[in-house]
């Protein structure tokens, strides 16, 4: 399985990365603004995309809406510090698949991609 990361720090997306290649997933491609995660995916569609929310340039809300012009099926997951519901219903209104609050555990990222990649699974057959 193909993974973007998007996310700002370069610190939170090589924990990531780990918590990641301790799950299986090795296939990890990054980004460190909406920018760069737009070119990325013009270039080479992932599986799934995990998006930060705070980041420069292009913040992961606007990110996961340009996506959702163009993509409605690409599974993406919002990790972020940002924890208010208010936040996790904009967020899914904008069309996130899943929500992690960072910090989070490998056990909890592992169980919101197994969701969320399911989900997509059955989405595609129906």
């Amino acid at each position: 399985m193909k993974i973007l990361l998007v996310d700002d720090s370069r610190t939170i997306r090589n924990i990531q990365k780990n918590v990641l290649a301790q799950l299986g997933h090795t296939d990890v491609a990054e980004a460190a603004d909406g920018v760069e995660a737009l070119a990325k995916l013009g270039q080479d569609r992932p599986d799934l995309v995990l998006v930060d929310w705070n980041m420069p340039n292009m913040d992961g809300i606007t990110l996961v809406r340009k996506i959702r012009e163009n993509d409605t099926a690409l599974p993406l997951v919002m990790v972020t510090t940002e924890a208010e519901k208010s936040r996790v219903i904009e967020a899914i209104k904008a069309g996130v698949n899943n929500y992690v609050v960072k910090p989070f555990t490998a056990e909890t990222l592992a169980e919101k991609i197994e969701q969320t990649m399911s989900k997509a699974a059955a989405a595609a057959v129906t």
